[in-house]
């Protein structure tokens, strides 16, 4: 492998200021979420994740795999959350699926949900506040176009699953159902 400067497309002085900017919103944005989340509900961010994900299905059923993709973690760090939603009795675990194809799923309980819906107004604020009343229009269409670009390129099944779930969401609010009550 070669690994000299001349073969290098190093970047120009944009594309140096643009990912620094962009690292450094990467490491204190999450940070900033998980505070307010912590601070106001005793859930971190991965958690909260889990419960907004497991909200969104009629059921309030999703297969653990799945769950996993969903909300951005590994099975292990997955299981070991559900776990602690489990003891708080926000998550239960069920064998589902049919047949030879058989599989573990994580079920939103009631108190669950109710924890969710207590959750989302403060981190939807805080959203508010870190993003988008710092955005115009024009702006948040961009980011989101840039996000989805860098997601599709990054984790091409993740970009699939979030088209999905724009879509699902765009779907209800045309058939006139309230907007989602979580983010």
């Amino acid at each position: 492998m070669d690994t000299s400067d001349e073969q290098v497309p190093w970047l120009d002085s944009e594309e140096r200021a643009a990912w620094m900017t962009l690292m450094a919103m990467v490491m204190t944005l999450p940070s900033a979420i998980e505070a307010q989340l912590k601070r106001d509900t005793g859930l971190n961010f991965f958690e909260y994740s889990i419960l907004s994900s497991l909200s969104r299905p009629e059921r309030h059923a999703v297969q653990m795999s799945n769950l996993a993709h969903m909300a951005g973690g590994s099975l292990s760090r997955l299981s070991h959350a559900v776990s602690r939603l489990e003891k708080q009795g926000y998550v239960t675990r069920q064998s589902g699926g049919t047949g030879e194809s058989r599989c573990t799923e994580a079920v939103l309980t009631e108190a669950g949900y109710a924890a969710l819906v207590a959750a989302a107004p403060g981190h939807v604020r805080e959203a508010r506040r870190l993003v988008f009343d710092n955005l115009t229009s024009a702006q948040v269409r961009q980011l989101q176009r840039i996000a989805h670009e860098i997601t599709a390129t990054a984790a091409p099944g993740t970009g699939k699953h979030i088209d999905a779930e724009i879509e699902a969401a765009d779907q209800r609010e045309r058939e006139g159902a309230a907007p989602d009550a979580v983010c």
